[in-house]
């Protein structure tokens, strides 16, 4: 450690032998200042209360009390006094119990051919008068977007006709029956 009362050696030679910075030697921690104090003592008294308040509810309620304080300031405090607002997270991922689950028929096969196995994928462009659709149709054999299944349609005109008829707009995949076809979250067993 460096030890000022060294005759030796100087407090900077001392702090480059034992890689510090002299700044960070002569550092004193400040602590939090009176004012966050008395607002960590207030967000303690208010989540005993209502511990479903996060950082913006907690700032919102200590405003109407008179404070000038923010969102991210309550938020490093609360952090500091290991404060988290308890609150249902979504269950986006929870199947209804009705909801059917089909199965997938892609676990055990083995892919030996072109045109055995295809997968379709759907999303939409947002643009500046409404949004697109982009559509992909990928062969699993090779693993690439064929070019001519990679199409925008607009969703008034080519949309549906593009998903129910694609081969009567010029893409001709021969999907033979007994093959498969994998869709987003579906798989359909073509017959």
């Amino acid at each position: 450690m460096v030890v000022a009362a060294n005759i030796n050696l100087s407090i900077t030679v001392q702090c480059r032998l034992l890689s510090i910075s002299r700044s960070s030697w002569y550092y004193n921690l400040k602590g939090e200042s009176l004012l966050n104090l008395a607002l960590m003592r207030l967000i303690d008294e208010q989540f005993l209360l209502t511990p479903y308040y996060g950082s913006r509810q907690m700032a919102r309620h200590l405003r109407r009390q008179g404070y000038s304080v923010g969102r991210h300031r309550i938020r490093r405090l609360m952090r500091i006094m290991g404060l988290r607002a308890i609150y249902q997270e979504p269950r986006t991922s929870v199947p209804h119990p009705e909801h059917k689950i089909y199965p997938y028929l892609l676990r055990n096969l083995v892919v030996t051919r072109p045109n055995q196995v295809w997968c379709t994928d759907i999303t939409y462009i947002p643009i500046k008068r409404g949004f697109l659709y982009l559509v992909a149709i990928i062969g699993q054999r090779y693993n690439v977007v064929q070019p001519q299944s990679a199409e925008l349609a607009s969703v008034q005109q080519h949309g549906r006709e593009f998903l129910s008829g694609g081969p009567r707009r010029g893409f001709q995949p021969s999907w033979p029956a007994g093959d498969i076809q994998h869709g987003s979250g579906i798989t359909i067993y073509l017959l």
